[in-house]
């Protein structure tokens, strides 16, 4: 079992940065690649970034790429996402996810999932 808790959201002028971080508990996050979804209202949950057990490897939608990027700290068990640039249309609540299998682009490709934090950017 992995419990997620993420934290950093909150309200930022366009152009402006947010780091957000989730903390995992339960002794299998170093086996778990983990990764960031956000989700608008009236929309679809969608994939933001990801990045494999080791922090080796990342991945990113490309609405995001060169603006956000993905890391993880394991010895504090804790995935961040790093957000600058930020625009209207990056307004979402953003969920962390951890996936014990390959992560893909998809919901199902994850089996553990946070709360979500909301952030919201003004233009």
């Amino acid at each position: 079992q992995v419990q997620l808790v993420e934290s950093g959201g909150g309200l930022v002028q366009a152009g402006g940065s947010l780091r957000l971080s989730c903390a995992a508990s339960g002794r299998t996050f170093s086996n778990c690649d983990m990764g960031w979804f956000r989700q608008a209202p009236g929309k679809e949950r969608k994939f933001v970034a990801a990045i494999d057990y080791s922090g080796g490897t990342a991945d990113y939608a490309g609405s995001v790429k060169g603006r956000f990027t993905i890391s993880r700290d394991n010895a504090k068990n804790t995935v961040y996402l790093q957000m600058n640039s930020l625009k209207p249309e990056d307004t979402a609540v953003y969920y962390c996810a951890a996936s014990l299998k390959i992560y893909g682009p998809h919901t199902s490709d994850w089996d553990y999932w946070g709360q979500g934090t909301q952030v919201t950017v003004s233009s």
